[in-house]
C-alpha cells in the first residue's frame, strides 16, 4: 500500500495528524509528554505514525527543551573485548528507556577525549558515560558549565566527585594475588600498561604491590614488565621471559587481553600451564573460559555496570538530581579455572 508523503519525502507530523484524525499539537504532545494525552489517543497516533513510517525529529525537540533522548558512551577503546559486554548492556538497557546511544573511544589518548566530549555536547546530548577517574580537566569543566549528567562507570570509589558504578579493582588485583600467594608462589612477573592515565590499571598495579609486600614478597624490576592491551606485543614479551634461565613460576596480566597473549606465548615456546608456569588475568572476557586450559581471572560484572550506569544517567537526565546511591561498587568474582597449581 502506498501513502502519501510531504515535499521531502518521508511522512511528517502533518500527515500523522491527519491520519489518526488529531490536531498537530497533540501528535507533538504524544511524543514529548505522553502522559498527557489520553491513552485511547495515543495508541491512535502511535499507530499511525508506524503505519506511515514517520520517524520523530529529536534534534528538532531538543531545541525546544534540551532534551534529544540521546546519551553518550566513552571508552578508551572498542577494539578488543575489554568493553564489548558494557556498551552491549549500556545500549540494550537505553533502548528499554527509548533513548539512544553515541558511542566514541579515545585510544587511551586524553586530549582525544576531550575533542570528543565537545563533540558530544554539540550534539545535544542528555548525559555521559565516561570510562575511571582520570579525564582531562577542559572535559570536565565543559560538562559541569553546561550541567550535563555525568557518569564514571568501571572503577570505584567511595569519595568519587561524580557519580560512579564499577569495582573496587585494587582490591580486584589483591584478590588474585592471594590466590597465587595461597597457591605457594613467590616468584612472580607483572605485565601491566603504562598507568599514568589509567586508573583502573593503576589501582590494579596498586594492588599487586600492596598484597606482594603484606605477604613479604619482594619484586625485582625484571618482574615488573611494561605492555600495551595488545595480545601480539603480550605473546612477544612472555616469549622473551618464558624462555630465559630465570622463568618466574607466575605471571599476573593486567587484564585478559594481556593474559591471552601470555598464554600463546607458552604455546609456542612449548611451556605448559599450569605445569611449568600459572597465569592469572583479570576481566574474564570472551574467551579466557575457552583457552586450554581455562584462564583463572577476576571476574568484572561488565554487564551489571552497563545497566547500573544506564538507569543513573536517565534518571539523572529526567530529574536532574544525582542518582541514589551516589556511588555504587559491584562485587567481583575470582573465577579459579586450570590455569594456575600449587608449587
Amino acid at each position: 500500500m502506498r501513502y502519501s508523503r510531504s515535499r521531502k519525502g518521508a511522512p511528517g507530523i502533518v500527515e500523522v495528524a491527519a491520519r489518526a484524525g488529531v490536531s498537530i499539537a497533540t501528535v507533538s504532545r504524544a511524543f514529548s509528554q505522553p502522559d498527557m494525552v489520553r491513552a485511547p489517543t495515543r495508541v491512535r497516533i502511535e499507530q499511525a505514525a508506524e503505519e506511515l513510517g514517520y520517524i520523530r525529529n529529536r534534534a528538532a525537540g531538543a531545541l525546544h527543551n534540551r532534551f534529544s533522548g540521546t546519551l553518550g558512551l566513552v571508552v578508551p577503546t572498542i577494539d578488543n573485548a575489554i568493553f564489548a559486554e558494557l556498551i552491549e548492556a549500556f545500549s540494550s538497557r537505553l533502548r528499554d528507556f527509548d533513548r539512544t546511544m553515541l558511542i566514541a573511544a579515545h585510544g587511551y589518548d586524553l586530549d582525544l577525549e576531550v575533542a570528543i566530549v565537545r563533540s558530544l555536547l554539540e550534539r545535544r546530548i542528555d548525559g555521559i558515560a565516561l570510562v575511571g577517574f582520570d579525564h582531562a580537566a577542559v572535559s570536565m569543566n565543559m560538562l559541569q558549565q553546561r550541567d550535563v549528567p555525568v557518569i564514571s562507570v568501571w572503577n570505584f570509589r567511595e569519595d568519587s566527585n561524580i557519580p560512579c558504578v564499577g569495582a573496587d579493582n585494587t582490591a580486584a588485583a589483591r584478590r588474585v594475588v592471594r590466590h597465587l600467594l595461597d597457591l605457594g608462589h613467590r616468584d612472580i612477573a607483572m605485565l601491566f600498561p603504562d598507568v599514568g592515565s589509567n586508573d583502573r590499571a593503576r589501582d590494579r598495579l596498586n594492588g599487586v604491590m600492596a598484597e606482594l609486600r603484606q605477604a613479604g614478597v619482594e619484586t625485582t624490576p625484571d618482574r615488573q614488565i611494561s605492555c600495551p592491551y595488545d595480545i601480539g606485543e603480550a605473546k612477544r614479551l612472555v616469549r622473551h621471559l618464558v624462555a630465559g634461565r630465570r622463568r618466574p613460576s607466575a605471571i599476573v596480566c593486567g587484564n585478559d587481553i594481556i593474559a591471552h597473549g601470555a598464554c600463546y606465548a607458552c604455546y609456542a615456546e612449548a611451556v605448559r600451564i599450569p605445569d611449568d608456569i600459572s597465569i592469572v588475568g583479570i576481566g574474564d572476557f570472551r574467551g579466557s573460559a575457552h583457552l586450554e586450559p581455562g584462564l583463572t581471572t577476576i571476574r568484572m560484572p561488565a554487564r551489571r555496570i552497563g545497566n547500573i550506569a544506564a538507569d543513573s544517567l536517565v534518571q539523572m537526565s529526567d530529574t536532574g538530581m544525582p542518582p541514589d546511591p551516589f556511588n555504587q561498587k559491584v562485587e567481583v568474582e575470582l573465577k579459579d579455572r586450570g590455569s594456575t597449581i600449587a608449587l
